[in-house]
């Protein structure tokens, strides 16, 4: 046993931790540690409850993407492949088949026949190219889309970009000529090309062209009905266009007659489908079909369907 004057001098915290020990051996506990014990459980309590969430009081709304695509109407995303180089391709031979109508000298289709027209009136005063009219008449014209609240689409502006220059292109390497064969040839060549282009790049479903697209606004406005409004255009540009000097002939009676049936033969035939199908939910086995269901379940073909047709 350690002597007494070894031992730790007794303080005021050793008596009550002492006390507080055999007060808990004998199952007894003061007021002080149910206080302390009520005030930590109180405090544990308030812990565990989560705090609110924060609420902005103003909240942020999304930025919205700016920028020249955005006027445009969307891009179909299935295809893309197929749809830009039929759209290309499409418009190159329409350009190229204008080029030949001219050549073949037989008169020309409305809208061609107010082209040349004002490239002669035009030629009086600066030196203008047949192209040229005709990609500044498809600004115009898709300046005319405004208060229609017409949005082009992608292959509108291809339309008004690429046909002008590819009919220049064509009349100077195709050369005039005044054999009558030849000519008719260019003619029969023309309208049925045209036909081809025309669903080539309607096909593609990337946008009207710019005046197929003046007139289905003016439709939409409650101008008229399709064939009224169409009517009315090609008219007024045809008698404007055989005023300033453009050619009207036989060439304009066959291609009105020919041009809509060739399209609806060759139409569909290029039209690019979507190649989003409808799901199909997976086969059920033999063991989890209902009572009176046939064993051989068969997939039913996926469906596809066509989009609206657009045109020059």
């Amino acid at each position: 046993m350690r002597p007494l004057c070894a031992q730790k001098p007794a303080t005021f915290y050793r008596l009550a931790m002492d006390c507080h020990a055999s007060r808990l051996h004998d199952g007894s506990v003061s007021v002080f540690s149910r206080s302390s014990a009520l005030s930590r459980s109180s405090a544990l309590s308030r812990s565990s409850v989560p705090a609110p969430p924060f609420v902005d009081p103003v909240p942020s709304t999304p930025r919205r993407r700016g920028g020249p695509l955005s006027l445009l109407t969307p891009v179909p995303t299935d295809r893309l492949a197929r749809r830009f180089s039929q759209l290309i391709v499409g418009l190159l031979l329409y350009g190229f088949t204008m080029g030949l109508m001219v050549r073949a000298v037989f008169g020309l289709d409305p809208w061609d026949v107010f082209h040349q027209g004002l490239t002669r009136l035009l030629g009086h005063w600066i030196d203008i190219s047949y192209g040229t009219v005709i990609t500044a008449v498809s600004v115009l014209v898709l300046l005319a889309w405004i208060p229609l609240r017409q949005r082009p689409g992608v292959g509108t502006i291809a339309n008004a970009a690429i046909i002008g220059w590819t009919t220049d292109a064509t009349l100077a390497l195709v050369p005039p000529t005044e054999n009558l064969t030849v000519r008719i040839g260019l003619l029969m060549a023309a309208v049925v090309g045209n036909a081809v282009a025309g669903g080539l790049y309607i096909g593609a479903g990337l946008g009207p062209g710019p005046r197929d697209g003046l007139m289905t606004g003016l439709v939409a406005r409650g101008a008229g009905s399709v064939r009224v409004v169409r009517t009315c255009l090609e008219l007024s540009v045809l008698v404007v266009g055989w005023l300033f000097g453009g050619a009207i002939g036989l060439g304009t009676v066959i291609y009105a007659l020919a041009i809509g049936p060739l399209l609806h033969v060759v139409l569909p035939r290029l039209q690019v489908r979507p190649s989003e199908v409808d799901p199909v939910p997976p086969m059920a086995g033999p063991d989890q079909l209902p009572t009176g269901t046939a064993k051989d379940v068969t997939a039913t073909p996926a469906r596809t369907t066509i989009s609206g047709l657009e045109g020059r």
